[in-house]
């Protein structure tokens, strides 16, 4: 039984408890200081202890080693010079670390020097560790200096490594990069100071809402990039006037309602990316590509591509050839009562389109369309971007053995992917942002789309994966077979207006530059600055970022995109109005606005945006999912 001094103590520890004073957020930061103070001189005297240690026996620091090779090895020069590479790379590793220790050390000592420290410290342009808090506490400053060392020197190891394969290179960089990003020291509460100081300014409310954030994000299935609450396709986002005017199982083909009285007679036909959701060329007001064009007199139609589902799931190459952009040109040729239409594609969409050009020429169409333009697209796929690196031949093979036979890419994973690619960005700074700090993302419509993601059946998947990333057919004449014929992108001999992204991470504007050699007709090329979607995406009326061109170009211009840009001028803002006026002169005579028909065959079947663009990925390749283990049961 219990003594009734045992009872009284438990009591009394029981009623301090309950009466504990708050924790002092200033007192607490002040002690968090000192104890990283006091553990970095405990570790600062084990490094010289045993540097002294070293000393006093007369041996030398432990060096990594390399092999020499026997005199009789047939080991290449080259990669003689690179191993030996590598074992100076590590010699300096060591002795980088030994000074930053001695760096840190005298830093903590004096809180003037400490100070003047994090003053220059703070200047970094690595925005992870922008918070003065990086700069300012020794212990927080120690781990910023020591990753960012540790992450030059893994990164040039991997640059030194004897590797001959230029994918393989390019893999290892990538796997690198990945680790690297992975494990900053702000990617974890422990070692991350603003979620310390957020924690203790809110009063542990940030990690209630952070762990709210996350369990929001595992119902979800994905990072939240954006507030989702604050877009809603057909509210504010898509929502330029028009209605569908032709669908059939893969598309829904667009048809906008003009805003001026007069229109050129030559219609415009867009051909979006089938990977992600057209509305991208239709974001919220100001940033729409559509509704430029049809302020600027254009009749435009666009292209909105089916989300697969089960049904859709064996559609491969030929079908969306087939079913997306030759349909939607002889409609749209139909509608303009025979006037064939320019045409751009986008992305993978202008891939699909140039291949869909390529089969109508062969099979003796003479002119299925008047003009092309092509925005971050590959034909020629050599310098296939940072997603070449992930596609060889035994990942192509699992694709054509697994969902190859039937079945879909979950568009989720499509996303991950891309995201992967730039994992600071859209990973890592969210699962900050949103987890260890509790905050909500902004509203953002780029980011919103870009989380809106799309499946893909796998048929068409694998076959682009093997045809074009890994065995580069496209590019040859007659190489490769498309609806039963061979194609040539020499015939396809229309005016070809190719735009690239100078900073574009998935479609290096070098490779699309090599479409000018492959394509037969005049070519003129333009190079916007940013990225693969901001490059592209850059509304005339925010009057950002530049691109460039050469004017003059002779009769066959330059075959390397280097030589290019040495002679290329560089203009302020967006390059859609340059855009707009080569397509002016390519749009015909002005006539009167078209309006949607209210009756036969192309009228109205619903406003736009139509049906396809509000399909849910996840919700389909769930239900097609549980319909094949059904069938396999």
């Amino acid at each position: 039984m219990t003594s009734k001094r045992q009872e009284k103590a438990s009591a009394q520890s029981t009623s301090a408890q309950q009466e504990t004073t708050p924790i002092d957020p200033a007192a607490f930061w002040q002690g968090l200081q000192q104890q990283g103070t006091a553990m970095g001189q405990v570790w600062m005297n084990q490094w010289q202890q045993w540097l002294g240690g070293m000393a006093a026996t007369g041996a030398a620091a432990p060096q990594p080693k390399v092999a020499a090779p026997a005199e009789s090895s047939e080991v290449p020069q080259p990669v003689l010079d690179q191993l030996s590479a590598l074992g100076l790379l590590q010699e300096e590793f060591s002795m980088r670390h030994a000074q930053l220790w001695m760096q840190f050390m005298q830093a903590s000592a004096s809180q003037q020097a400490n100070a003047e420290q994090g003053a220059a410290q703070a200047a970094t342009p690595d925005k992870r560790f922008s918070a003065p808090e990086w700069s300012q506490i020794p212990y927080f400053d120690y781990l910023r200096q020591a990753y960012l060392l540790n992450a030059d020197f893994v990164t040039r190891m991997a640059e030194a490594a004897p590797l001959e394969d230029g994918k393989m290179r390019d893999r290892l960089r990538y796997m690198t990069r990945q680790f690297v990003d992975a494990m900053a020291p702000s990617n974890f509460a422990a070692t991350n100071p603003e979620f310390i100081k957020t924690a203790l300014d809110t009063k542990g409310e940030s990690i209630t809402r952070g762990i709210q954030n996350m369990v929001e994000d595992l119902r979800k299935g994905r990072i939240s990039l954006t507030d989702d609450s604050a877009f809603e396709v057909g509210r504010n986002l898509a929502t330029t006037p028009g209605a569908v005017v032709y669908e059939n199982q893969l598309i829904q083909l667009i048809q906008y309602t003009p805003t001026t009285e007069q229109v050129y007679a030559r219609p415009l036909l867009i051909v979006p990316p089938c990977i992600n959701k057209y509305y991208i060329m239709d974001l919220s007001a100001g940033n729409s590509m559509v509704g430029y064009l049809v302020s600027q007199g254009y009749t435009v139609f666009m292209v909105s591509w089916k989300n697969p589902g089960q049904a859709e799931a064996a559609l491969g190459w030929n079908d969306y050839l087939q079913l997306g952009p030759i349909s939607a040109i002889r409609t749209v040729t139909e509608i303009a009562k025979g006037e064939v239409p320019n045409a751009l594609g986008f992305c993978i969409g202008g891939t699909l389109l140039t291949s869909a050009l390529a089969v109508l020429r062969a099979q003796g169409e003479k002119a299925p369309v008047h003009s092309l333009t092509l925005m971050t697209t590959l034909l020629d796929f050599a310098n296939a971007g940072e997603i070449g690196c992930l596609i060889d031949e035994a990942s192509v093979t699992t694709r054509e053995l697994t969902i190859g036979q039937g079945g879909l890419l979950n568009g989720r994973e499509l996303a991950q992917t891309f995201s992967s690619l730039r994992a600071n960005d859209l990973i890592w700074n969210y699962v900050v942002g949103n987890y260890l700090k509790g905050n909500k993302p902004p509203a953002f419509d780029l980011l919103f789309w870009n989380g809106d993601s799309t499946n893909l059946p796998g048929p068409f998947f694998a076959w682009y994966l093997r045809h074009m990333y890994l065995q580069n057919e496209l590019r040859e004449p007659g190489k490769l077979e498309m609806l039963g014929v061979k194609a040539d992108l020499g015939l396809v001999d229309m005016p070809v207006y190719l735009m690239a992204a100078r900073e574009d991470h998935i479609v290096p504007w070098q490779s699309a530059y090599l479409s000018r050699a492959l394509l037969g007709g005049k070519t003129t090329f333009v190079l916007g600055a940013s990225g693969h979607i901001a490059g592209a995406i850059n509304p005339a009326s925010r009057n950002k970022r530049s691109y460039w061109t050469v004017e003059r170009e002779g009769a066959k211009p330059v075959s390397q995109a280097e030589e290019w840009f040495a002679k290329a001028t560089e203009h302020a803002g967006s390059w859609w109005v340059h855009w707009n006026d080569w397509l002016a002169e390519r749009a015909g005579s002005k006539i009167k606005a078209r309006q949607i028909g209210k009756t036969g065959r192309f009228a109205s079947i619903e406003p736009a945006p139509g049906r396809y663009v509000r399909e849910s990925a996840s919700a389909l390749a769930v239900e097609a999912e549980r319909k094949q283990k059904a069938e396999t049961a």
